[in-house]
């Protein structure tokens, strides 16, 4: 069960280096690779202890696939809101040049 929520955990985490990634944050994206190599020591770790156990590793690609969508989910939430935001500045901007 731990790598069900270690998989939500690590799609959680990749997400966000997909963020700084793509904005080139060169120190954060570097954090996070650490951290991810954690993970992935962590999980590779249990495959091994285990190896004949499939149940973990359907357990495992659950929790990824959760985080994934959650992942999703709030970045789409903020994505929205930054446009949301964007347009009222924009809509502030040509009200103040018709005064």
């Amino acid at each position: 069960m731990i790598l069900f929520f270690v998989g939500v955990l690590e799609m959680l985490i990749v997400a966000c280096w997909t963020k700084v990634v793509s904005e080139t944050q060169v120190l954060m994206s570097g954090a996070i690779t650490v951290v991810n190599v954690f993970i992935w020591y962590f999980v590779l770790n249990q495959v091994l202890e285990d190896l004949n156990n499939f149940s973990i590793i359907i357990m495992y690609a659950l929790g990824c696939a959760v985080g994934t969508m959650i992942a999703t989910y709030l970045f789409n939430i903020r994505d929205k809101k930054k446009v949301a935001k964007k347009a009222r500045k924009s809509l502030e901007a040509q009200e103040a040049l018709k005064i």
